[in-house]
């Protein structure tokens, strides 16, 4: 299966793993951490050291109760550090944004995909940018926004549901003449979902197989993790990596995370023991 993106295209024959870079004060993890240019500048290096196939980058939290930036300050985050690693990078970089002004600003300066946790919903001319553009495309599903999205979210049936969510939203995709294989979709783990919700995203992963794109899974020291174990964000690097080899396992492939190289480490070894006739 391939993803294409823009001038390139990206094999998904491997486990591949997003980097995340949080260019915000209020991220949930690592807010603060790169909230300056240099020290942004400085981690996407080193998220490329790591190991990562591609890094994505983000102007404002999507943490659940997190209000909306302004236009203006998201692009303002963003975009002189895009353009900087979009020259001392050899990966793609992606932008986590919703919104097509800060998607077109990006990708003129070096983005190659848009990674959209609204599914086009907030702005519905991200659509176009998409089709313009010809850069690649991750269709998340959310219930409501990040500021409400965790106020008594609920379902009769989570994974039919997101299946459901899909398979419309591909549709309007198709039907607006984007190629449909610059398409990667996320069950959105953590957005709009109870704990049980997000353990059985987990669980049924190869039941979203039935698209034919390949699936993005982030679990990321996410709170769902947290409440299960009843442990802070520092304490829940091993269930990431636990919680993104288990995903593996069941059939997704491109791995959004904060400790990139950790949890490529624990997905090489699974991918080889797999899928390498290892004799020595």
């Amino acid at each position: 299966m391939n993803w294409k993106i823009k001038d390139k295209i990206l094999k998904v024959d491997k486990p591949l793993i997003m980097g995340i870079l949080n260019i915000t004060p209020d991220s949930f993890y690592d807010g603060g951490k790169y909230f300056e240019i240099d020290k942004a500048i400085e981690r996407g290096i080193e998220i490329e050291k790591e190991g990562a196939d591609i890094i994505d980058i983000g102007g404002q939290s999507t943490r659940p109760g997190s209000k909306f930036v302004s236009e203006k300050e998201e692009i303002e985050r963003v975009l002189p550090v895009i353009e900087i690693l979009s020259k001392e990078l050899n990966i793609p970089i992606s932008c986590d944004t919703f919104r097509s002004k800060v998607a077109e600003k990006v990708i003129e300066k070096g983005a190659r995909i848009i990674n959209d946790i609204s599914a086009f919903e907030i702005d519905k001319n991200l659509l176009d940018v998409i089709k313009n553009s010809d850069c690649g495309y991750v269709l998340m599903h959310m219930k409501g926004t990040p500021e409400n999205m965790q106020i008594n979210p609920y379902y009769e049936d989570v994974i039919g549901e997101i299946c459901e969510f899909f398979e419309n939203k591909l549709k309007i995709i198709e039907e607006n003449n984007i190629d449909i294989e610059k398409v990667v979709i996320d069950p959105g783990i953590g957005f709009g979902k109870r704990i049980c919700d997000n353990v059985e995203i987990l669980k049924n992963i190869d039941k979203f197989k039935r698209f034919n794109r390949p699936i993005l899974i982030g679990t990321s020291r996410k709170s769902f993790i947290g409440k299960i174990l009843n442990i802070e964000p520092e304490e829940r690097l091993s269930p990431t990596i636990a919680t993104n080899v288990y995903a593996f396992l069941k059939g997704a492939n491109i791995f959004r995370v904060h400790d990139v190289k950790e949890v490529k480490k624990g997905l090489d070894i699974i991918y080889k023991i797999e899928n390498e006739n290892i004799m020595y």
